[in-house]
């Protein structure tokens, strides 16, 4: 079994536990569920690129920086110029919380992405409700018939869709209806970075469609590579929060590119 397939497992079982103790209905009546939402796509065209990611830890690279609150970072991050915020939920792999959305909503003007294993239809209206503006589908966790399904939804509620590939087959995937693919240059099975690789990908993404680089942009150089091979945006997470202050580090990189 790979790290995904137990990542997977376990959010079944807390998709259970959450219907159980909160109904649709109470997630429709938040407050946040009926604000308009920030767009990512626009926020892409017009700022850096980058969205910024606050990630406690990971699988992969354990604790990455614990010691540090969502709003200090994240409200540095959008006054350094970030085109928008990537929040792990994910708790038990990523140390995240829907109160770390929850807790910088009100204080943060450009769009969060909710980042997490999307496997239900539940999950969308919980983003909703904590006023997330952007989801993430990871086709390795899909059919194409439910990124097609979730994609619908996901706009219904006034969600953008950032897609996730990793594969050639996973092109497949992909719809008209898709707001950004994300081209993780990290394979989630065994945590490889190949940032070529990831090229290769996007070169064969339909024309027009704006691509995210995402995980393994380690430096500038990784950052200006993937750049001038024609990446829109830029999730970058580790490389900011492995700093014991991730906001200087990144007004630092920002300021070089």
């Amino acid at each position: 079994m790979t790290i995904l397939d137990k990542i997977i497992e376990r959010k079944k079982e807390e998709i259970a536990a959450a219907k159980l103790r909160i109904s649709l209905d109470r997630l429709k009546d938040t407050s946040f569920f009926g604000r308009p939402t920030y767009s990512l796509k626009e926020s892409i065209k017009n700022k850096s690129g980058i969205i910024a990611e606050f990630k406690r830890q990971s699988p992969s690279k354990g604790i990455i920086n614990n010691n540090v609150q969502p709003l200090e970072v994240v409200s540095a991050y959008e006054n350094s110029g970030a085109s928008g915020i990537s929040i792990l939920t994910d708790h038990d792999f990523f140390g995240g919380d829907l109160n770390d959305i929850l807790s910088v909503r009100n204080d943060i003007n450009i769009p969060i992405l909710r980042k997490d294993f999307m496997i239900d239809e539940y999950q969308f209206y919980e983003a909703k409700s904590i006023g997330a503006d952007v989801v993430l589908l990871i086709a390795s966790c899909l059919s194409p018939d439910q990124v097609q399904e979730f994609t619908e939804l996901a706009h219904q509620l006034k969600l953008e869709v950032l897609l996730e590939i990793h594969t050639e087959d996973e092109l497949k995937h992909f719809n008209s209806k898709i707001d950004l693919v994300g081209i993780n240059n990290r394979n989630l099975k065994d945590f490889k970075v190949d940032l070529q690789h990831s090229v290769q990908l996007k070169n064969q993404l339909p024309k027009g469609v704006l691509s995210v680089a995402e995980s393994g942009i380690y430096n500038l150089k990784d950052f200006q590579f993937l750049k001038e091979k024609g990446f829109d945006g830029f999730l970058m997470g580790e490389y900011f929060m492995k700093n014991t202050d991730p906001a200087k580090a990144f007004e630092e990189f920002a300021s070089q590119i």
